[in-house]
């Protein structure tokens, strides 16, 4: 094993923590409520499902 080969895994290992615990759980959140606001937004000028 050389440092360079530990070097890459280590850089790897930070970089999957960083998708699997910030990037993951925040795209989620923002993708949720992105819908949930343009459902919401979409109801202002159409009134509620069955509404007309």
């Amino acid at each position: 094993m050389s440092s360079t080969s530990n070097e890459e895994k280590s850089l790897e290992l930070k970089i999957f923590v960083f998708l699997t615990v910030f990037l993951a759980p925040l795209l989620s959140v923002l993708l949720v409520s992105g819908l949930g606001f343009a459902i919401w937004f979409s109801q202002i000028f159409t009134g509620p499902p069955g509404a007309g």
